[in-house]
C-alpha cells in the first residue's frame, strides 16, 4: 500500500527515516512552516538524497497536524502516515479508556486493527502487556516504531496478520477499531461495511473475559447489539466517538455519555431510561446538551436534573426558568423570541449594537454563514450576541440570548 502526503511526497518505506540520517534529517526538518518547505527542501537536497528530504519533510508535516492529538512532545518523537493522522484515537480518549481496562483488572489486551498504535500506547503506559495487530505492512512498521520511540517495545508486540486469523484466547480483553473509512467510498456508515464487519467484531468481543469496539458515534441505537453497553465520549465539547462494552459484571442496554476532561459521566440503564421531556415554553435558559448526551439518547436524564422541557419535540434543546450549574449543557440566557426574519433580526442587531453575532441551528435549513452575512455585513458595534435558528413547538423561530 502506498500512502502519499501532499505534494505528492510517496511514503512507503519507514527504513531509511530510522536511519541515522534520516532521524538526523527529521530533527532539523522539525519546526519547518509550510511556507518555507521548498526553501529547505532546495538546501537540504545538495547533501541528502532528494526522496529522503521530501519524506523528512513530510514526517513533520504529519507531526505537526498530530500534535493536536498526542501533544507536540509524543508528536514529535511518533512517526504517523496520513490514514493514521486522520483516524487515530485521540491520546485524551485513548488514555482515559486505558484506564477502565487498567480498573477492571485487565493484564493483557489483544488491540486488533491497531493502526499507527495509538490505543496500544495508551495501554501500556497503563501497565498493560498489548497484541497490536493490523494486516497493513507499513502501518505496522509504524506502530512498531511508535512503540520503540517511546519507550514501550517491552510491552507491546506488533504483529502483521488479518485480525480474523489471530488468536486471542489467553488475553484478559479484546480491544476492536474497525476501519470505517474506504479509499473508494469514504466515511462507512453501514457498520456491517466496517472492516472487519462490526457483526464479526463484536463475536470476538464476546470470546473474551472483557471486550471493546470503537464505532461511530453516529451509529443508529438499532444497529447497536443487545449484549452491549453504549458509551459516547466528547472531548472539549467536541463528540470523539463511541464504544461498544462487553463486561462480565455488565448491563447490556446501558448508555452512557461521558465528557473529557472531567471524566463527568451520565447514565441510564433499559430499567432508569427516561421517556422523552414535555414540550414547554421557551423560559429565561436555553440549554445546549453536549454531543454525547444527544448521541446517546440522555437528554431526558439531563432535562430532569435541569427542571426543565423541551422546546419541540424533535429539537434537542432544553429550556428552564432557572439557571443550574451542569457539566451536561451549556447555558444561554434568552432575551427575545422572534419568528424566522431576517429583517427582523438584521434590526435588532443594529439596535443592540452587536459586531460580533454566533449563530447556531438545530432543526433548521438556514446555513449559519449564509445568515451572518446578510444580517451582519458590517459590525453595528462592539457587542456580541448569539441566535438560535430553532423550531418552537414546530414553527421557525430565532431565539437570541447569550452564554449565562
Amino acid at each position: 500500500m502506498v500512502h502519499r502526503l501532499a505534494h505528492n511526497v510517496p511514503v512507503n518505506d519507514l527504513a531509511p527515516l530510522l536511519s541515522p540520517e534520516g532521524r538526523a534529517l527529521l530533527d532539523i526538518v522539525r519546526d519547518t512552516a509550510p511556507a518555507d518547505e521548498l526553501a529547505v527542501a532546495t538546501r537540504l537536497r545538495r547533501e541528502h538524497p532528494a526522496e529522503l528530504v521530501s519524506a523528512a519533510l513530510g514526517q513533520a508535516r504529519l507531526r505537526q497536524r498530530a500534535a493536536v492529538k498526542f501533544g507536540a512532545e509524543d508528536a514529535g518523537r511518533m512517526f504517523f502516515t496520513p490514514n493514521g493522522v486522520e483516524q487515530s484515537t485521540r491520546a485524551s480518549v485513548a488514555t482515559y479508556r486505558a484506564e477502565c481496562f487498567r480498573a477492571a483488572g485487565v493484564r493483557s489486551v489483544a488491540d486488533l486493527c491497531c493502526g499507527i498504535g495509538g490505543d496500544a500506547i495508551a495501554f501500556a503506559r497503563a501497565g498493560i502487556r498489548v497484541l497490536a495487530v493490523d494486516r497493513d505492512p507499513l502501518t505496522c512498521a509504524v506502530a512498531r516504531a511508535n512503540a520503540d520511540a517511546l519507550g514501550l517495545a517491552d510491552l507491546i508486540e506488533v504483529r502483521e496478520a488479518d485480525v480474523t486469523e489471530v488468536d486471542t484466547a489467553g488475553y484478559d480483553a479484546v480491544f476492536v477499531d474497525p476501519a470505517r473509512r474506504s479509499s473508494k467510498r469514504g466515511r462507512i456508515f453501514d457498520p456491517e461495511a466496517y472492516s472487519p464487519p462490526l457483526s464479526w467484531a463484536v463475536s470476538a468481543a464476546l470470546k473474551a473475559p472483557l471486550g471493546a469496539l470503537k464505532i461511530a458515534p453516529g451509529i443508529p441505537h438499532e444497529a447497536i447489539p443487545a449484549e452491549a453497553e453504549a458509551e459516547w465520549i466528547s472531548d472539549s465539547g467536541d463528540v470523539k466517538e463511541a464504544v461498544l462494552w462487553f463486561r462480565p459484571n455488565g448491563t447490556p442496554g446501558a448508555r452512557r455519555a461521558v465528557l473529557l476532561p472531567s471524566e463527568a459521566g451520565v447514565r441510564a440503564s433499559p430499567d432508569t431510561m427516561l421517556p422523552d421531556p414535555e414540550v414547554r415554553p421557551v423560559g429565561r435558559y436555553l440549554y445546549e446538551p453536549n454531543g454525547a448526551v444527544i448521541r446517546a439518547h440522555l437528554v431526558a436524564e439531563v432535562a430532569q436534573d435541569l427542571e426543565g422541557g423541551l422546546i419541540d419535540a424533535t429539537i434537542a434543546y432544553i429550556t428552564a426558568d432557572e439557571l443550574h450549574t451542569t457539566p451536561y449543557a451549556t447555558a444561554y440566557e434568552i432575551t427575545d423570541q422572534l419568528p424566522f426574519s431576517v429583517k427582523k433580526l438584521k434590526a435588532l442587531l443594529r439596535e443592540r449594537e452587536v459586531g460580533i453575532l454566533t449563530v447556531k441551528k438545530r432543526g433548521s435549513a438556514v446555513e449559519p454563514e449564509e445568515l451572518r452575512r446578510k444580517v451582519l455585513p458590517k459590525p453595528f458595534g462592539s457587542k456580541s450576541a448569539t441566535v438560535f435558528l430553532t423550531r418552537v413547538a414546530g414553527a421557525p423561530t430565532m431565539l437570541i440570548g447569550a452564554p449565562a
